[in-house]
C-alpha cells in the first residue's frame, strides 16, 4: 500500500542514502535550490512570533530552519525513522517538535498561524484530505503554503522508479489543482508564485564565475529583464512547479 512505501521508504534505502537524507539540504546537489524556495517562503510568512507546522517534514531540516528564523514549529511526518533522523540532528536555535503522524488524518483543531507542505503533498493518496487537514489545524486567517512539482512529475523516471521500488506515492501536483481543491474546503487564494528556483537557473545556471559574470551582464539589458518577467507573468496561473499561499477566513 502507498502509505506503508512512505512509512518505509527510510528503512529500505542502503546507509549512504540514508546519511545523504540525514544531512540535506546541504548533502543534496539541489541545495541551492532548497535554499533560494525556503528563502522564498519566508519572505512570504509573516514574522515571528507565530506557530508553524511543517507538514511531511521528513529528516526535519525544513522544520529546523523555520525553527532558526523564530517560528514555533511542529514537524510532522508519517515515518517513524524519518522522525527518528529528524530528532537525532544537532539541535538548532528555536523551538521545533517532532511528530509521527498521517497528515491525512491531522489532529490539530485551530492550532497553527502557518502550515507548510514543501514538496509533500504530492506523495498523498488524498491531497484533499491533506488540505482539509492542514486547514483545520489553522486559525481563522491563517496561511497554507505549498511548494510542490507541476504537470509532468508523475512521468518523470526518478518518479517512477520511486513507485516501482519502494511502493510510495507520485502525483502531479500543479498550482491550479492546489488552488481548486483549496477552494472547494472554503480557503481563499492568496497568490500562486514562479518557482524561485526556476528563476534562479534561468538567471544563474549552474556554471562557475565566468558564467555569473555573463549572466549579470545580460540581464542589465532591459529587454532581457523584461524577458524574464515575461515569463514569470506567463507561468504563474498554469501547470508547472510553483508556490501556492492560501489564507484560511
Amino acid at each position: 500500500m502507498p502509505k506503508q512505501g512512505e512509512i518505509d521508504y527510510l528503512d529500505n534505502l542502503d546507509a549512504e542514502s540514508v546519511a545523504h537524507a540525514a544531512a540535506k539540504p546541504w548533502s543534496d546537489p539541489g541545495c541551492g535550490q532548497y535554499l533560494v524556495e525556503i528563502g522564498t517562503i519566508l519572505s512570504l510568512l509573516p514574522p515571528p512570533p507565530a506557530r508553524l507546522l511543517d507538514l511531511g517534514c521528513g529528516t526535519g531540516w525544513t522544520s529546523r530552519m523555520f525553527a532558526q528564523r523564530g517560528y514555533d514549529v511542529v514537524g510532522q511526518d508519517i515515518a517513524p525513522s524519518m522522525i527518528e533522523l529528524a530528532r537525532a540532528a544537532p539541535p538548532s536555535t528555536g523551538r521545533v517538535d517532532f511528530v509521527v503522524s498521517d497528515y491525512e488524518t491531522l489532529p490539530y483543531e485551530g492550532t497553527f498561524d502557518i502550515a507548510v507542505f514543501y514538496d509533500a503533498l504530492h506523495h498523498a493518496v488524498d491531497e484533499a484530505e491533506a488540505l482539509a487537514g492542514a486547514a483545520r489545524a489553522l486559525r481563522p486567517g491563517g496561511l497554507l503554503v505549498t511548494v510542490e512539482p507541476g504537470v509532468g512529475h508523475a512521468r518523470a523516471e526518478h518518479s517512477r522508479r520511486a513507485v516501482d521500488d519502494f511502493g510510495v506515492t507520485e502525483k502531479d501536483m500543479p498550482p491550479r489543482h492546489i488552488a481548486a481543491v483549496g477552494a472547494r474546503l472554503g480557503l481563499e487564494l492568496v497568490a500562486v508564485h514562479i518557482d524561485p528556483a526556476l528563476l534562479q537557473r534561468a538567471g544563474y545556471g549552474d556554471a562557475g564565475p565566468s558564467r555569473l559574470r555573463w549572466t549579470s551582464r545580460v540581464l542589465r539589458r532591459r529587454p532581457a529583464r523584461a524577458a524574464l518577467l515575461a515569463a514569470s507573468a506567463l507561468y504563474r496561473p498554469r501547470t508547472g512547479r510553483g508556490i501556492v499561499v492560501l489564507r484560511k477566513s
